[in-house]
């Protein structure tokens, strides 16, 4: 994982600059790289989307309030904001596609041996068992014939994604469902928990945030947005249409103006 690149919008679009392009040694010999201009300047401009639900998992009152301070902020400057979209892609099935990518792309660096024993433990699986944990196992071993037909269902909701993108300029949600938390050592990762607002929910069901813009590959700026009552810092993520990198990189450069941005841990 890794963790803030830039305390600054502005600098992080200078490192975007700095950073981005194909490798000289191989693609870039052929091609270059030309990122679109942000889509507005200014925020009254933009037209955006905001998401404060995913139907896997709850989102915490305090990212919640963080969510809400944006689309406020938004709303105060006469930007289009609106809170729902016949075009939003599926998000339930855009979480199973985003592991489905995701197992069969790390197992697949598994040694040897390790590899053949989740293929033992997914062939005894019953075949109408869809938990959670099993899904996750049959991804691990994915044929190239799964991969190819998860990674078609992938370009179905990039299409999904480019139509909303043609009526919105960016989508605010949660990057994560509460802010930092004590971590949960239990042995097992099965049964490991995370708290949200008193209630005990499995720790991997906290991918689905940050898949909403890792599965399509859509570029995704997070950013500040206010502290929680425990004063831990809470953000959002301000998610962009596919190489457009530069417009919410711009939204959020222009909320930091509105809303303020990094602070010093207290």
């Amino acid at each position: 994982m890794v963790g803030p690149m830039a305390r600054t919008a502005r600098d992080l679009t200078l490192l975007l600059d700095v950073m981005a392009g194909p490798d000289p040694l191989t693609h870039g010999t052929a091609f270059d790289l030309a990122l679109p201009v942000a889509r507005h300047q200014e925020l009254r401009d933009f037209r955006v989307l905001i998401l404060e639900e995913h139907p896997l998992i709850p989102t915490g009152s305090a990212v919640r309030a963080a969510v809400n301070r944006v689309a406020d902020a938004l709303a105060g400057t006469a930007a289009r904001v609106e809170r729902h979209s016949p075009l939003l892609p599926d998000l339930a099935e855009a979480a199973t596609v985003y592991i489905q990518l995701m197992m069969s792309n790390a197992a697949a660096g598994s040694p040897a041996e390790e590899y053949e024993r989740l293929r033992t433990a997914a062939a005894g699986l019953d075949a109408d068992d869809h938990s959670s944990r099993v899904d996750w196992l049959r991804s691990a071993v994915f044929s190239h014939r799964d991969r190819v037909q998860a990674n078609n269902r992938r370009e179905l909701h990039r299409h999904g994604w480019r139509q909303l993108f043609a009526e919105f300029d960016a989508v605010v949600c949660p990057v994560t469902p509460t802010p930092a938390f004590p971590h949960d050592h239990h042995s097992d990762p099965w049964e490991q928990r995370i708290d949200i607002d008193g209630v005990g929910y499995p720790y991997r069901d906290l991918h689905a945030w940050p898949g909403v813009a890792t599965m399509p590959g859509l570029p995704a700026t997070a950013i500040p947005a206010g502290r929680s009552p425990e004063g831990l810092p809470v953000g959002v993520q301000l998610i962009g249409p596919m190489f457009e990198d530069r417009t919410p990189l711009r939204l959020a450069e222009l909320l930091e103006q509105k809303i303020g941005g990094f602070q010093a841990p207290m």
